[in-house]
């Protein structure tokens, strides 16, 4: 059963996906990582594997980068979640798809389009984020 006490605790990961990971994405994307912290586990394995390349690994850094990513956005962010599939089994979730957002950085709007692979591990009843694999976007193969 579900911990009623953690604002991301689910009954199932796709009430998670369809309540909860939108609005961490927007707020990210606004500047605010408070949201992304809360859903990010705090015990390692951790990974990232930002757009720009390179990759980060264990649960404190991860959470650090992912911080100091959201200051990089203005308050008028947008974004959108596009799942192509996901599942659970167990203690372990998946889902992968598309990010499609606007973003204010320094005062200038830019669009984002990254094609997003995310793991997660259910942390005590709650879905943790245990690695987010980010990369430009691509059009779909013919």
């Amino acid at each position: 059963m579900a911990n009623a006490e953690s604002p991301s605790a689910t009954s199932s990961f796709a009430d998670f996906m369809r309540q909860r990971r939108p609005e961490v994405a927007r707020a990210y994307v606004r500047g605010d990582a408070d949201p992304l912290t809360e859903v990010s586990t705090t015990r390692d394995p951790a990974s990232f594997f930002p757009p720009r390349s390179g990759y980060i690994e264990g649960a404190e850094r991860v959470i650090e980068v992912n911080r100091h990513g959201a200051q990089q956005f203005g308050p008028d962010g947008e974004t959108d979640l596009e799942v192509l599939h996901m599942d659970e089994d167990g203690d372990l979730a998946y889902w992968v798809g598309l990010q499609h957002a606007a973003v204010s950085v320094n005062r200038h709007t830019s669009e984002m389009h990254l094609r997003i692979t995310e793991l997660f591990r259910r942390e005590d009843g709650s879905w943790k984020l245990v690695h987010r694999h980010a990369d430009p976007h691509a059009s779909p193969s013919p």
